[in-house]
C-alpha cells in the first residue's frame, strides 16, 4: 500500500462506507501524485472543534471545512534529513469538518460522498505542497483536485 491513513472519528456520525470512500480516493489521489511509503491522519470533526482549531491556528474566529497540517514543510534554519532508511513519510494531518461538509453539500447541490471526497483531496494536497494563495496556484491545486476526484468517479456531475 502506498499510503497508510489514521483515521478517527470524532463525531461518530461517518458510516463504514464513508471513511471506505476516503480511504480509497486518498490511496488514488497518492498513486496519481506518485507518493509511495507515507503516512497521514484523518480527523473528522464537528463545527465546533473545527472553529477552535481555526482561531488557535490560523487566528481565523470561525469554522471552516477543512484544515491541513503539513509536517514537511520546512522552516527557516530547518535541516532536511536524508536517507533516513525505510521509514514511511508522514505527511501530515487533515481535518474536516463533518457538519460543514453536509452543510457545504447541500449547498452546492451535491451528495455529502462528493463533497467529503473533495475536502479530503483538498487537504492532502495542501499536505503535498500545493497551494491557493494566487490565482495561478489555485488553477493548479483546483485543476489536480477535479482530475482527482474525476478519474475517480467522483467529478462535479457524480450523484449516488
Amino acid at each position: 500500500m502506498t499510503l497508510t491513513i489514521d483515521f478517527l472519528d470524532e463525531t461518530n456520525k461517518l458510516s463504514d462506507e464513508h471513511i471506505e470512500l476516503v480511504e480509497k480516493l486518498l490511496q488514488h489521489a497518492a498513486k496519481i501524485e506518485n507518493i509511495n511509503n507515507a503516512e497521514v491522519s484523518v480527523t473528522f470533526v464537528t463545527n465546533e472543534k473545527i472553529h477552535e482549531i481555526n482561531r488557535e491556528y490560523r487566528d481565523k474566529d470561525q469554522p471552516t471545512d477543512v484544515i491541513s497540517f503539513a509536517l514537511e514543510e520546512m522552516g527557516e534554519g530547518e535541516i532536511e534529513i536524508i536517507g533516513v532508511g525505510e521509514l514511511p513519510r508522514v505527511l501530515g494531518d487533515i481535518i474536516i469538518s463533518v457538519d460543514r461538509t453536509r452543510e457545504q453539500a447541500e449547498e452546492y447541490g451535491h451528495t455529502f460522498e462528493r463533497e467529503l471526497g473533495f475536502l479530503a483531496v483538498h487537504g492532502f494536497l495542501h499536505l503535498l505542497g500545493y497551494d491557493h494563495m494566487t490565482e495561478e496556484d489555485e488553477k493548479v491545486m483546483f485543476s489536480r483536485q477535479e482530475e482527482i476526484l474525476t478519474s475517480y468517479g467522483l467529478g462535479r456531475d457524480f450523484h449516488a
